[in-house]
């Protein structure tokens, strides 16, 4: 029987939360103008202390976004801009030879990953090796450098870029590190009435300069409250089956087997569960509840599933498809 017992909730600090975001949110706004969905998305991705991709065509202002935030939270950022070229001891950073009183001596010179916000520019833009040198870094939190091991600074946080439309000298990410993605986050067009601002104002908007509102210690136990949201058993289960459903193998939908290749695996259901507790938090609530799971459904998952040759062909798009798993699902629920 489910325990339906609500936590205590530490009042005080769930209100100093939620400021910190209302707050947030209207800072990032005076250089962001509109992207409401894109804001919400990046900020449950940090609440959630996880990794997110940005999609979008070039000049949308994602290095402009993750660069303040990281001047808000008052954390060390760092841009990497990935090109062909790029070599993993270009990111993580190498042991060199130094000379000290005639003596030669290998000293480990840290690379820009060394940092709390990180903005991977165009990541798709470097091959596989260079890509790969990420994979420890975002699950660990750690880097192995000749067989020593070399702790990141805390909070650690990874927002890839891609170019949705360039697709020659690109080189698509392998799934072991597409998984360790919280979101793939679609940043569109600026509305009409968003862009006339933006033009309206320009340049200045790009010389307003933000003030910090935490720092870093204080984000991490931001971070570690969202222990606090209340989660129910039937909805862990809702999200379960949800996750379980994109699996071909195992899901009950006739279409889920006909157009999906590979479904999402476990870590989906961790990370959608996590995200919809901060969801929860950035709206105010102290429990998760259904449309907190369901707004975040499609960043979750389009990067985790792959679509047949027979999707494809027919030119059914995975939005289509992760939007039809979520109505059956909420149709057996109710």
């Amino acid at each position: 029987m489910e325990n339906n017992r609500v936590k205590k909730i530490p009042i005080q600090k769930f209100e100093e939360i939620v400021t910190f975001l209302k707050k947030t949110k209207k800072e990032i706004s005076k250089i962001i103008v509109g992207q409401h969905d894109v804001k919400n998305l990046i900020l449950i991705s940090i609440l959630s202390n996880g990794h997110s991709i940005i999609t979008g065509v070039p000049g949308l202002a994602k290095t402009m976004l993750i660069r303040n935030l990281s001047t808000l939270f008052d954390v060390k950022f760092s841009r990497i801009q990935f090109t062909p070229d790029l070599m993993p001891s270009d990111i993580i950073g190498a042991e060199l030879i130094e000379f000290k009183e005639k003596e030669k001596q290998f000293k480990f010179h840290k690379g820009p990953i060394f940092a709390n916000l990180i903005l991977a520019d165009e990541i798709n833009r470097t091959p596989p090796k260079t890509q790969s040198a990420l994979l420890q870094a975002m699950e660990e939190k750690n880097v192995t450098i000749a067989g020593k091991n070399y702790n990141l600074p805390i909070p650690f946080f990874v927002f890839a870029t891609q170019n949705p439309i360039e697709q020659e000298g690109t080189y698509p990410l392998p799934e072991a590190e597409l998984d360790r993605f919280l979101f793939n986050i679609e940043m569109d067009y600026p509305t009409s009435d968003d862009e006339f601002n933006i033009t309206k104002n320009y340049p200045k908007i790009e010389d307003i300069k933000l003030s910090p509102l935490v720092n870093g210690k204080t984000l991490i136990s931001y971070i570690k409250f969202i222990d606090n949201i209340e989660i129910s058993n039937t909805m862990i289960k809702k999200i379960v089956k949800l996750i379980q459903s994109t699996r071909p193998d195992k899901s009950k939908l006739d279409f889920v087997k006909e157009y999906i290749l590979w479904g999402a695996g476990p870590r989906a259901s961790q990370y959608l569960m996590q995200a919809a507790k901060a969801n929860a938090l950035l709206k105010g609530h102290t429990v998760v509840a259904d449309e907190d799971v369901n707004e975040l459904l499609l960043p979750v998952l389009k990067h985790r599933i792959i679509l047949n040759f027979s999707a494809q062909a027919k030119g059914i798009k995975k939005e289509e498809i992760i939007d039809r798993i979520k109505k059956r699902i909420e149709a057996v629920n109710s």
